[in-house]
């Protein structure tokens, strides 16, 4: 089941996504849960949401109006996975040398998270913005130190993250946080597809497309670490809740594109397509200069500030040092 949040005349409602004959359908299920997460931790809730789409007649559904559409969860945690694709390394380490023993792990802060048709607006002192496509994991049920064999149990649905990133910043230190972190800076849907629908996690194919061309294309069974791995590693040390996020890590460029790498700029879009799971459009937008002027001019005024906002549209190159 592919689960959605939209915004409807009550506010944020959850959401399941039926078939139609002349595209996809939206059928509401705010009478019984108040979110998506809430839903996946319901399992009396979760078997109705099934057994109501099921039912279902497509067309007396609205058709799903994509503009509507807001990050499918929001989670508590964004945890994310650096170098965790054989092949992808940072710059000067052997592409075959042996894999590392534990996960890299890293995180993006609550700022970050960003609904699928939001543009990432790239703040004016980010000269390397780069993006990352990933399966994320969504987290359906509270673990806590749960062995591997228990993990995926505790898996509600996946996702798809694109992990913006700007390189220069990141470079600057050893911790990775300003470069992970700015406004918006994690694009997140646009659905949760249930575990029985997506399958073997380990068997999916990840791809961006950008500029028209396949930049990304490999397989998750190619991850060092698997997903059942990383929630039981993760769950030694702290309590992952229902609704955060795993992302998973992002494969290496393909040869040409990482040939042709240029930061992203405004106008330039990215696609991640995952198999099983669906695809994400991103769009980057330059921040409105005269409006990040206008706020410095009323600061040295002594006047309360304008709020800073990027221009609004719809819809993530890597180097080397991706991650």
């Amino acid at each position: 089941m592919r689960l959605v949040t939209y915004a409807g005349a009550e506010g944020a409602r959850p959401a399941a996504v039926v078939a139609g004959v002349d595209g996809d359908r939206l059928l509401d299920l705010g009478d019984l849960a108040g979110s998506v997460e809430g839903l996946l931790t319901d399992a009396a809730a979760l078997a109705a949401a099934r057994a109501q789409a099921a039912d279902a007649d497509p067309a007396r559904l609205p058709a799903l109006d994509q503009a509507a559409l807001r990050a499918p969860v929001t989670p508590g945690k964004i945890l994310c996975l650096g170098y965790n694709y054989r092949g992808h390394v940072p710059d000067g380490v052997d592409p075959t040398a042996n894999d590392p023993e534990y996960p890299d792990v890293f995180v993006k802060t609550p700022n970050t998270l960003a609904g699928p048709n939001e543009p990432v607006v790239i703040p004016p002192g980010a000269t390397d913005v780069d993006y990352e496509g990933e399966v994320a994991v969504v987290i359906g049920r509270r673990a806590q130190r749960v062995s591997l064999e228990d993990a995926l149990d505790h898996v509600g649905g996946y996702t798809i993250l694109n992990d913006v990133s700007d390189r220069a910043w990141q470079r600057r230190q050893s911790q990775w946080a300003l470069g992970k972190c700015s406004d918006g800076f994690a694009p997140l849907g646009p659905c949760v597809v249930t575990p029985d629908e997506v399958g073997d996690p380990q068997d999916l194919l990840v791809e961006v497309v950008r500029d028209g061309l396949v930049t990304v294309s490999q397989s998750t069974s190619t991850t060092i670490f698997s997903v059942a791995y990383v929630i039981h590693h993760l769950s030694q040390v702290l309590t992952l809740e229902p609704g955060d996020i795993v992302s998973t890590g992002t494969p290496q460029k393909l040869p040409a594109a990482q040939d042709a790498h240029r930061p992203l700029a405004d106008g330039d879009a990215v696609t991640v397509r995952i198999s099983g799971i669906g695809e994400l459009t991103t769009r980057f937008v330059a921040e409105d200069p005269a409006v990040e002027s206008r706020s410095f001019r009323s600061l040295s005024e002594g006047a309360p500030a304008t709020e800073t906002k990027g221009a609004r549209s719809t819809t993530g190159d890597n180097t080397g040092d991706n991650a």
